[in-house]
């Protein structure tokens, strides 16, 4: 009992610093990059943007208000974990915009620029966040909602979806086409960010292998790499030849020692290469199942 505690304690004190730390960065990519440039940002933030520029209200005070319909949905569909989870970083990223105007200094060059480091740092800072199962509000609410439906589709891509409609919205309130540009720049960048931050440490590739040598293959890989393999039974189809399928998931450097073990025993296998863009257990990225 007291080692749970001591875990659960650890793991809220961790939930706390990272949040603090993600909501910082997104609110540097805001206050010196994006708002001060007409740039949307996109989603809630990129709506608290143009209320900022029409009326002059806070970005931040602006942002929290207009998140309270999708709290409320939130808790009903995810749970009061989540919500409470993500109403803390919400506070942090609105606390911190609004208090960073006073001290963050505001880039004024090139637009170009400050819309990709703009993205750059809210993507990161918006990662950062949901490594600890929570989001800044807004349009990351609504795409975790959107990823319990179609969870192939990435969180960033899916929120990069959402906010191109504030992108349009920019452009009318801005009354000019580049601002719609320069938000996607902004979405593009920020969507990288985010799955680089999220799924960049447990990218790999997958390989499947097809050989009469099955068994000593997987017995190399056990002993030679840090990799685990399972054997599948395949047959082919023409030619009716019983064999066995290696499938295993390893990084990509790890990939040109696996083909030299699997040539060691067999010179001709049938070998499948492809990407895994995210990669969830031992050896590589722990299970959450609120990611």
């Amino acid at each position: 009992m007291a080692n749970h505690q001591k875990e659960s304690a650890k793991d809220i004190f961790l939930d706390i610093v990272i949040c603090i730390a993600g909501s910082m960065i997104y609110a540097a990519g805001v206050n010196c990059f994006v708002s001060p440039n007409d740039i949307s940002s996109g989603g809630v933030t990129g709506l608290a943007i143009l209320i900022n520029y029409l009326w002059d209200l806070p970005i931040g005070a602006s942002m929290f208000a207009l998140n309270i319909p999708l709290f409320i949905v939130s808790f009903v569909v995810l749970g009061w974990r989540f919500i409470v989870k993500t109403l803390f970083s919400t506070f942090l990223t609105s606390l911190f915009i609004d208090i960073g105007v006073y001290f963050m200094p505001a880039y004024s060059g090139d637009k170009l620029l400050a819309a990709l480091f703009g993205g750059a740092l809210m993507g990161a800072g918006l990662g950062i966040i949901f490594t600890r199962g929570s989001t800044s509000g807004g349009t990351d609410i609504l795409s975790r909602l959107l990823r319990k439906k179609i969870p192939h589709i990435s969180m960033g891509r899916l929120m990069m979806m959402c906010d191109m409609c504030i992108a349009l919205l920019a452009g009318v309130v801005y009354k000019n086409i580049e601002s719609i540009l320069y938000a996607t720049i902004v979405f593009l960048v920020s969507s990288k960010a985010i799955d680089f931050v999220l799924y960049g440490a447990s990218s790999g590739k997958m390989m499947m292998i097809i050989t009469s040598k099955s068994d000593e293959i997987a017995k190399a890989i056990t002993q030679e790499t840090p990799r685990g393999v399972s054997i599948l039974p395949v047959q082919g189809a023409y030619t009716g030849e019983k064999k066995h399928m290696l499938l295993s998931v390893v990084r990509p450097h790890e990939v040109a020692k696996m083909r030299k073990i699997v040539r060691r025993f067999d010179e001709h296998p049938f070998i499948i290469i492809s990407d895994a863009s995210e990669i969830l257990g031992l050896g590589f990225k722990p299970t959450d199942n609120d990611l």
